[in-house]
């Protein structure tokens, strides 16, 4: 502690030094000032000499780790971080070795709590050799959560951007960007792909008789069906309404789809629960395949629709392809 003393007494006397020769009003600043200065600054400041034993220190280690001024004076930094100390030792050996060393840490408190902290190690140089280590810890965790919530909010808009916020399912942005992928590669790869519009028979009589909330509820379990039956590389997306879009890409036969056609009816159909009753919801598909029914998204959309308007008139619950002799 008479070291440190000596060290800040020394800083007065050189601040008065420096004072405006002849000004009056030049006062010599007393070390125990400088001390409560670095006190009360919000971050843990202190001096390790070249074998890392500490020289200086301010009161905010008493926060951090539980140790006042007095308590840290003749300690190493490996007593004092202990199982930091092997994670900080790349930062400690190149900060003796002259190169100031700026990282971040999590440290956790002798209460318990994790708090993030920005350190910068700067070598304390004299003549060309290093004598010790100035450390400057800032409490950096406030800043942390505000970057994780700025995070989080970013992922929750890029979210709406692209996905219908009441189903989750991708919207017609995310469609479109998908759907001109699928075609690409199909067109590379001379493969076919399937459109398949979809439609809740009866929409408008669930939301009549049971309310719109229950028709949402209805929507987004029908959705959540639909999205169970396909695979990874396949999409289901809303544009609003109960209108449904399904893209299959990589197919080889129109069988092919109809096996996944009759998958998606069937589980579109198992019964559930809406207010007090138990109904077995249907299901209209119509289906318009690349490249016999269209190469664009606009012409495989506009006729996949059609295909469904087709298979409403045979009475709901079944699928159509898209006929050109029927339109």
């Amino acid at each position: 502690m008479e070291k440190a003393d000596a060290d800040l007494k020394r800083m007065s006397s050189t601040i008065q030094s420096k004072s405006s020769a002849g000004d009056s009003r030049a006062t010599v600043v007393p070390h125990e000032i400088l001390l409560s200065l670095v006190d009360h600054l919000d971050a843990m400041l202190a001096y390790w000499d070249v074998n890392q034993i500490c020289i200086f220190a301010n009161d905010a280690y008493r926060e951090w780790f539980g140790k006042t001024r007095e308590q840290m004076l003749g300690h190493t930094l490996s007593e004092l971080l202990g199982p930091l100390y092997p994670k900080n030792l790349p930062y400690i050996q190149a900060a003796y070795a002259g190169h100031k060393q700026v990282f971040e840490r999590e440290i956790r408190t002798p209460d318990g709590r994790l708090r993030h902290s920005l350190a910068t190690y700067t070598p304390y140089t004299v003549d060309g050799a290093v004598r010790g280590i100035f450390v400057h810890v800032a409490d950096v965790t406030r800043l942390k959560l505000l970057e994780h919530e700025l995070k989080t909010e970013k992922a929750k808009a890029e979210l709406l951007a692209t996905h219908d916020f009441l189903t989750g399912l991708p919207n017609r942005v995310l469609w479109q960007d998908r759907i001109t992928q699928a075609l690409a590669l199909a067109n590379r790869q001379n493969d076919m792909l399937a459109v398949l519009s979809v439609d809740i028979d009866d929409f408008k009589k669930v939301n009549d008789t049971y309310g719109h909330s229950e028709g949402d509820r209805l929507l987004v379990e029908i959705g959540s069906r639909i999205k169970a039956t396909l695979r990874n590389v396949d999409t289901v997306a809303r544009f609003g309404g109960d209108e449904l879009l399904v893209l299959i890409p990589g197919i080889d036969s129109q069988s092919q789809v109809e096996v996944v056609a009759d998958r998606l009816l069937a589980a579109a159909g198992r019964p559930v629960t809406l207010g007090s009753e138990t109904m077995a919801p249907a299901c209209s598909l119509g289906i318009a395949l690349y490249p016999r029914d269209g190469t664009t998204p606009e012409e495989l959309m506009v006729n996949s629709d059609r295909a469904l308007y087709a298979a409403k008139k045979r009475g709901k619950g079944c699928y159509a392809f898209f006929a050109k002799e029927g339109h």
